[in-house]
């Protein structure tokens, strides 16, 4: 039943579809962050529920200065930008059409936000030296909404590739799931080999 009513839908719908799922999952990731840093802030011993070991652990990434890199703690941009997002794709669903200008907008707030998360990347992998497993549920999210995006406004044409990226601007339309699980894969090859010191003891 369900698959038969998403085959009914339009492209354009099941872009809008993709755009609240994923949102909502980096919502709900950064919702648990916010919660995590309120609990830090009562008891700044406290141990968090995603503390699980020396590289995987929450409370040093949270209790970094990196995390709150405008002067706030970083999850609250991500309640602001997941929920105008997830408010873009219900308007979708509902019919909306937005103007040229608009996507824009979201495509330059697509490319801030991939910057952005690629920034914590490094800081968290080879400055902090510890990982945050619902910090890198927001990477994954951020990283899948930068390329659905682009992909539609390359198709739609509200953006034109550079030459120089034609062919890459050519792949991510075509298949944007291998781009982005192919991007996947490299962060968690980085991870591997920072931390294999690590890693390997577990074997």
């Amino acid at each position: 039943m369900v698959r038969a009513r998403l085959k009914k839908l339009s492209s354009y719908s099941k872009f809008a579809l993709v755009l609240v799922l994923a949102s909502s999952i980096g919502l709900a990731a950064s919702f648990i962050l916010t919660l995590e840093k309120f609990s830090l802030l009562k008891n700044p011993v406290a141990v968090l529920s995603c503390d699980l070991n020396p590289i995987v652990s929450c409370g040093s990434v949270i209790q970094s200065k990196q995390a709150e890199a405008f002067g706030f703690a970083n999850p609250l941009i991500g309640l602001i930008g997941f929920a105008v997002i997830i408010t873009i794709g219900m308007g979708i669903l509902a019919g909306a059409k937005y103007k040229r200008w608009f996507w824009l907008g979201l495509e330059s707030g697509a490319v801030l936000g991939v910057l952005f998360s690629h920034w914590l990347v490094y800081q968290s992998i080879f400055v902090i030296q510890a990982l945050c497993p619902f910090c890198i549920v927001v990477w994954a999210v951020v990283i899948a909404l930068f390329v659905l995006v682009t992909r539609f406004n390359l198709q739609e044409g509200n953006i034109k590739p550079l030459k120089v990226l034609k062919g890459l601007s050519q792949l991510l339309v075509r298949y944007p799931w291998i781009v982005i699980v192919s991007w996947y894969l490299i962060i968690a090859l980085l991870i591997l080999n920072q931390f294999w010191y690590y890693w390997k003891t577990l074997f």
